[in-house]
C-alpha cells in the first residue's frame, strides 16, 4: 500500500519531484528522466510508472530553463524507442518459450497467438503509434507485437513514428502551457486531466466491445 501511495504522489505531484531530481542529480536528471521513460516503455512489469505526465512536467521545466528543451527531446525519444524494442524482443523471446500446460501458456495460446500475429501484421502500425498515448496498454502493446510475431521492420517503422508523436506532442504542451498561471496553480489536476485523456480511448474501446457483447 505505501508503494501504491508514493507512486500516486509522484505522478500527481511530479512537479514537485523533477525539482527534487534537479536538484540531487543536476546534470545527471538527464539519465533518470531517460531510465524512467525506457523503464515504462521497456519493462512489462512497470506499465503504471509516469509517462504522459513526466514528459508535460518535463516540458514545463525546460520553458523556465531547468532543461534543454531540444537535448530533452533527444533524451525522450531515444528512451521510448529503445524501449519499445527492447520490449518487444522480451516479448519475442516470452512469448515463444512459454510452457504450453502453464496458466500463462493457456491463456495465450497458438491460436490465440496467431490471430494476435495477423492482426499486428494488417493493424499492428497503427495500434503501435496510439498505444503511445494510452498509460498501461503502451507498456504491452510492444510485448504483444514481439510475442505473436509481428514483422519487425514494420514494427520498427512505426516504433519511431509513435514514439516521435508521442514524445513532441506531449513534452511541447507542457513547454507552452505548462507554465500558465491557471495550469500551473492546479498542476494536479492538471495531470489527472493528462491521465484521464489518455486512458480514454481504451475506455470507449472497452464500452464499446462489452456493449457488442451484450448486444
Amino acid at each position: 500500500m505505501d508503494l501504491i501511495k508514493h507512486l500516486i504522489s509522484f505522478i500527481l505531484h511530479i512537479d514537485e519531484h523533477l525539482v527534487d531530481i534537479i536538484q540531487i542529480f543536476d546534470l545527471w536528471s538527464y539519465a533518470v528522466l531517460f531510465f524512467i521513460v525506457f523503464i515504462e516503455t521497456g519493462v512489462v512489469i512497470f506499465p503504471f510508472l509516469p509517462g504522459d505526465s513526466l514528459l508535460f512536467a518535463s516540458g514545463a521545466f525546460a520553458a523556465v530553463g531547468a532543461f534543454n528543451i531540444l537535448f530533452l527531446l533527444c533524451i525522450f525519444f531515444a528512451a521510448a524507442v529503445i524501449g519499445d524494442t527492447v520490449n518487444y524482443h522480451i516479448g519475442k523471446k516470452v512469448g515463444t518459450s512459454i510452457p504450453p500446460d502453464s496458466w500463462f501458456g493457456k491463456l495465450v495460446n497458438k491460436e490465440k497467438m496467431a490471430k494476435a500475429e495477423e492482426f499486428f501484421n494488417k493493424h499492428g502500425g497503427k495500434t503501435i503509434v496510439l498505444a503511445r498515448f494510452m498509460p498501461f496498454v503502451r507498456t504491452f502493446a510492444p510485448f504483444v507485437a514481439g510475442a505473436s510475431r509481428m514483422n519487425y521492420r514494420y514494427f520498427i517503422a512505426y516504433n519511431v513514428i509513435g514514439a516521435a508523436l508521442w514524445v513532441s506532442l506531449c513534452t511541447m504542451a507542457g513547454y507552452f502551457f505548462g507554465n500558465i498561471r491557471v495550469i500551473k496553480n492546479n498542476f494536479s489536476t492538471v495531470i489527472l486531466l493528462i491521465i484521464f485523456l489518455s486512458v480514454l480511448p481504451s475506455l470507449i474501446g472497452f464500452i464499446r466491445s462489452r456493449l457488442a457483447k451484450t448486444y
